[in-house]
């Protein structure tokens, strides 16, 4: 990182302000401009200030540019019943919540479905609801498989009612890798860690796949962090990461738009090789620079980032 990559990012950074709802978050407005799915994409599940800036992210998309979509990675809210409370009222959304994929049963998600709740009682007329998964007859085997079938059951429920969608999901997933390398064995797509092997497979992820079809429709978010506590404690990134140069912002969090017009040296920075983090349920202190996407740039990944400096951890249900 060059100081004047360093200067760019501190005069284009927005900040946020996570105690405040909506007042701070109109340059969204700009950087999402036309499009049709928005994705926010965290560094982690486990970070409560991340789930609170993409529940704020989630609100002023519906409330302020007509997004009537969500889409929850990693489950079907239908089956278990989160859709049908948002919509009804009916059920007790805690409970169900028990039923789901364990990144989902945190206080800040169902902070985000009582919302969605209170919302529809509101606006009786112009509800918003959980994206739909289609029917399956066959399990998706194996990684490109798997982000195949994700990305192809947004683009049905876009099809099916017509909705903007936000897709709230994990970074590694929401990225626009249009060919992801990766370990043909590994749950997980990052190197690093248990992930040395030479033979790597290519496959595009969901990112890469809604990048193919709805161009720049798709609008790509990454929330990121610089060090903090989770369940474990994280300490600050590796000096070749890219948020070691979010950091040097020296603000708490920020909104920054990767697009904005910059010298050639911000260019190369957003263009050249990168490392950024990715922490799943098992992480290691002591080998915290394994812990990362990489296999592309950080300016391919993401058309914009929310930095928060430091995290603590989610609500635990």
């Amino acid at each position: 990182m060059t100081d004047t990559t360093a200067a760019w990012i501190n005069r284009h950074a927005h900040p946020l302000d996570p105690q405040d709802p909506l007042p701070d978050l109109p340059p969204l407005r700009d950087i999402v401009r036309d499009a049709t799915i928005v994705a926010l994409g965290a560094s982690t599940r486990q970070a409560h200030e991340l789930s609170v800036s993409a529940h704020r992210m989630v609100r002023f998309l519906v409330e302020e540019l007509g997004f009537r979509s969500v889409a929850l990675e990693g489950d079907d809210p239908a089956r278990v019943g989160l859709d049908d409370y948002v919509r009804t009222g009916k059920g007790d959304p805690r409970t169900s919540l028990a039923g789901a994929r364990a990144f989902w049963r945190t206080g800040e998600i169902l902070d985000l479905i009582h919302w969605m709740r209170a919302y529809n009682e509101d606006h009786p007329d112009d509800p918003v609801r959980f994206a739909g998964v289609r029917p399956q007859t066959e399990p998706a085997v194996g990684m490109p498989a798997i982000e195949r079938r994700m990305a192809e059951d947004t683009i049905w429920w876009h099809e099916r009612t017509g909705d903007k969608i936000v897709y709230w999901g994990g970074l590694a997933h929401t990225s626009v890798a249009l060919q992801r390398l990766g370990p043909p064995s590994s749950p997980q797509i990052f190197q690093g860690s248990g992930s040395s092997s030479p033979e790597v497979a290519r496959y595009r992820n969901v990112g890469g796949h809604l990048r193919e079809r709805f161009g720049t429709g798709y609008l790509s978010i990454g929330l990121t962090f610089g060090h903090g506590t989770l369940p474990f404690e994280v300490p600050a990134p590796p000096v070749d990461f890219a948020e070691t140069a979010l950091s040097a912002a020296g603000l708490d969090a920020f909104l920054l738009d990767l697009r904005v017009e910059g010298p050639a040296a911000v260019r190369a920075w957003l263009d050249a090789p990168a490392r950024t983090r990715l922490i799943g349920p098992r992480y290691d202190p002591a080998d915290d620079a394994a812990y990362h996407l990489s296999g592309g740039s950080f300016g391919g990944w993401f058309d914009a980032v929310v930095h928060h400096e430091r995290v603590t951890p989610v609500r635990d249900l």
